[in-house]
């Protein structure tokens, strides 16, 4: 997708050898807005859809509020980590719905929502503060959903809190 692969090629352009830290997508804070707006968009535009059927599998999304003071207390790689276990969730969940919507707008939708969350997933993977990789063992607090529009807002959540902070907090670190 051209703004999936988009944010992966920004990404992977300003990777340092030696650590990789996403510098642009960090340090500009116009592509976090805009990746925001993208998600109020996919939210939007999914809830236009002719009637969405409601899930037979629900999707288990992942609880992705949190207080500001919890989130200032934890180190960048534990942020990382939650983000990254809130995007496997989140992926998955989009997947799982992508097989049991037959409307093509909100498969079309689902498939954009995909490959953004997908591409921040493999992302937020390319880069560690500590040793060794990230493992798909974490268990983040969620919820089963049969609203495909909770994929939607889940997403535009995460992106808007979460990822946003996460960023914010890169900044300080990376664009000195």
């Amino acid at each position: 997708s051209p703004p999936g692969l988009l944010l992966l090629t920004s990404f992977l352009l300003h990777v340092k050898e030696d650590h990789a830290s996403p510098t642009r997508l960090v340090c500009d804070n116009r592509l976090i807005q805009k990746y925001i707006v993208e998600a109020k968009d996919m939210e939007k535009r999914v809830g236009q859809c002719q009637a969405l059927p409601a899930l037979s599998c629900p999707a288990v999304l992942p609880l992705v509020d949190f207080t500001f003071q919890q989130w200032k207390s934890k180190s960048n790689e534990t942020k990382r980590r939650e983000i990254l276990c809130d995007l496997a969730l989140l992926v998955g969940a989009a997947a799982g719905a992508q097989g049991q919507v037959s409307d093509e707008c909100g498969a079309k939708q689902l498939s954009q929502l995909y490959r953004h969350a997908n591409s921040f997933f493999l992302l937020l993977q390319t880069f560690s503060w500590e040793a060794g990789h990230w493992e798909p063992s974490c268990s983040p607090h969620s919820m089963e959903q049969t609203h495909i529009t909770s994929i939607f807002l889940t997403y535009r959540q995460l992106v808007k809190g979460k990822l946003r902070f996460f960023f914010y907090d890169l900044a300080k670190v990376l664009c000195k």
